[in-house]
């Protein structure tokens, strides 16, 4: 995925705080990480060496999820709810019933971290079921593909802000 793929993601407040706050502790660890490697390196040969390896890999994770995270809150969209019109959107809690089930299933359209700390299941706006309910109105039925190749269809019954 590159920079210009990036999708806007929108976050309540305490999201956005709770995921600039992860970042800060990531940023101010690296020379933490840095020190394990340092000195696992002085432990000598570096092919047989366990902390090296680890601490490089704890390194590697942590830059990872920081470059995340920077790209994450640097698009993010903070604290401004969608609209209450209806309509299937990041940042929505979505009310479904699946063809051929009585049942209804709700869960929050949105990023995983936005819903991080919710009881709330969360779907992603790029997953089949989110890319089919995107866009679509209360009452409207979509399909999408399953893993196994049927096609679901599944109907919108509610959209509405989550108040997370």
């Amino acid at each position: 995925m590159t920079v210009s793929d990036t999708q806007v993601t929108w976050l309540t407040q305490e999201a956005y705080n709770r995921l600039k706050q992860e970042l800060d502790e990531l940023v101010d660890n690296r020379p933490v990480i840095a020190a394990k490697i340092n000195a696992s390196r002085e432990e000598g040969d570096l092919k047989e060496n366990g902390g090296y390896h680890a601490a490089r890999e704890e390194q590697g994770q942590a830059e990872a999820r920081i470059r995340h995270l920077q790209e994450l809150l640097r698009n993010a969209k903070v604290g401004e709810a969608p609209a209450n019109d209806g309509l299937a959107e990041p940042g929505k809690v979505l009310t479904i019933r699946y063809e051929g089930d009585n049942e209804t299933e709700k869960f929050l359209l949105a990023t995983r971290e936005e819903g991080a700390e919710g009881a709330i299941e969360v779907y992603s706006p790029e997953s089949p079921l989110g890319k089919a309910l995107l866009g679509a109105k209360e009452g409207e039925t979509r399909s999408y593909e399953l893993p196994n190749g049927s096609t679901q269809k599944v109907t919108l019954v509610k959209a509405v802000p989550y108040a997370g």
